[in-house]
């Protein structure tokens, strides 16, 4: 079994308050959702405004598969002009890596 995950620091474009915020962060999670089929939250920074850390996490029979899903994120987060990617860390697991 492999297990990666990928985490997402965004800035967000026009967004004024944290209800803007969540104008941009909720379609965003969304489509995340549908194209990857992965669990995906908002990670860390929820009480700014601008910024925001996304997560996404998926459990797979291979790594080519964990690898594929984590590249559709990351090329559909990168292609969102309401956000800019300001880094993207990728991990990946086996599970019996001690």
């Amino acid at each position: 079994m492999w297990i990666g995950w990928i985490e997402f620091d965004l800035l967000l474009g026009d967004v004024h308050s944290l209800k803007d915020k969540r104008a941009v962060i909720r379609p965003l999670l969304t489509d995340l959702r549908r194209h990857t089929e992965a669990s995906v939250a908002e990670v860390d920074g929820q009480d700014l405004h601008r910024r925001a850390v996304l997560g996404v996490g998926v459990v797979a029979s291979g790594a080519d598969r964990v690898t594929d899903t984590l590249d559709r994120a990351e090329r559909l987060v990168a292609s969102r002009p309401d956000v800019t990617l300001l880094s993207a860390r990728r991990r990946m697991r086996q599970s019996d890596d001690d």
